[in-house]
């Protein structure tokens, strides 16, 4: 197959000391099809591989202890059953020449007792998410209100991190991506809509984003920071988050971030606001003047608004979501302009097979209409 270099998110980049094969990154999608104690399905190294001409592989958010878990059948990293389980999947995606980062979370108060051993969630204050549920053996409940961590238990969330960074080596990645956004733990502490501590941890800038700079401090000292990415969420509002100034929240810890000489920011991009009140502006065009290094952005690009971003400087690679679920061989439809597989959304999350490793490629289906 020919490289077109015609087309910027199609060009080879350089991350790190990594060579991308292009700019297109497949994003970090929450599929719950984990087998018994949290271990990856059988069929996650079908399913990544598949997947693997992307630039990057971004895994599915995967909790560093048990008591990060907040869905069922989400994969860990924490167990030697769980990092056997992800070698086979590093193994599949590498024999195809693919490259691919494990992301690391803790979900915080988006859990339920049901999660851990009958405890409270935990989170920076004791402020439940209005109108969230979360999805388990039972069902969708309710999330109770969560209890406040103690100052002198934060240390061991950081911890709980740098073992999750040294299991993902163990298992073979290429590096690692911390999770915070989407209202889970570390973007928790970072929103002041969710953080209303007075200790070190709490209050000022400075004290919300600690916790995330720590962890992100602690994992690039098993990896090396160009090994680490950061995924970040400016603005979003999933799980009931919020801040009352995020321009200058987020603009601080990126800021901190653009000094550790990490291999990514991953930004959500949140979507354009409309109205007679439109929201401050924290697309990747806000960030890229404080952060140097590469940035990849998600939130619904097309391969038009994709080539549009990488040849204006304000991202360096795009991720795709739903996109690489219903599509495995997205690049080389992107390539040859081709259709794309609709998604069923009745099988992202949970299931078998179905929908997860048996959508057709553009390969498949023209062997299937070949003669003989």
């Amino acid at each position: 197959m020919t490289t077109d270099y015609t087309s910027p998110i199609f060009s080879p980049f350089k991350l790190g000391t990594l060579q991308l094969k292009n700019r297109i990154v497949m994003a970090p999608l929450t599929r719950s099809r984990a087998d018994e104690g949290n271990v990856p399905s059988s069929m996650a190294p079908d399913y990544y591989s598949m997947r693997s001409d992307a630039g990057l592989i971004i895994t599915e958010a995967t909790q560093a202890s048990a008591g990060g878990q907040g869905y069922v059948a989400t994969p860990g990293i924490h167990s030697e059953q769980q990092i056997q389980g992800w070698k086979k999947v590093t193994d599949a995606v590498h024999r195809k020449g693919g490259l691919i980062f494990m992301q690391l979370w803790h979900v915080g108060r988006i859990s339920h007792p049901d999660f851990r051993n009958g405890e409270t969630p935990v989170a920076p204050s004791a402020i439940a998410p209005r109108g969230v549920q979360t999805y388990t053996s039972k069902g969708f409940q309710a999330i109770p209100t969560p209890r406040a961590l103690e100052t002198r238990e934060i240390s061991a969330i950081v911890e709980e991190f740098r073992q999750g960074a040294m299991n993902a080596k163990a298992a073979g990645f290429d590096g690692v991506e911390v999770h915070g956004a989407n209202g889970y733990l570390l973007d928790q502490f970072l929103e002041d809509g969710t953080n209303q501590r007075t200790d070190e941890y709490g209050g000022s800038i400075e004290n919300r984003a600690r916790l995330l700079l720590q962890v992100v401090s602690a994992v690039s000292e098993v990896w090396g920071s160009d090994r680490v990415g950061v995924r970040l969420s400016p603005g979003g509002s999933f799980n009931d988050m919020c801040d009352s100034n995020p321009q200058e929240t987020f603009a601080y810890a990126v800021g901190e971030l653009a000094k550790m000489n990490l291999a990514y920011l991953h930004l959500i991009e949140p979507a354009p606001s409309q109205g007679e009140h439109p929201l401050p502006d924290l697309s990747a065009k806000f960030f890229r003047p404080l952060f140097s290094g590469p940035i990849i952005v998600a939130g619904g690009y097309t391969l038009e608004r994709a080539n549009a971003a990488v040849e204006q400087g304000l991202a360096d690679l795009v991720a795709f979501g739903q996109l690489f679920i219903a599509n495995p061989d997205l690049v080389e439809r992107f390539r040859r302009g081709a259709e794309f597989n609709p998604p069923d959304r009745d099988t992202f999350y949970g299931g078998g097979a179905k929908g997860y490793i048996d959508y057709p490629t553009l390969n498949s289906a023209d062997s299937s209409q070949s003669p003989g």
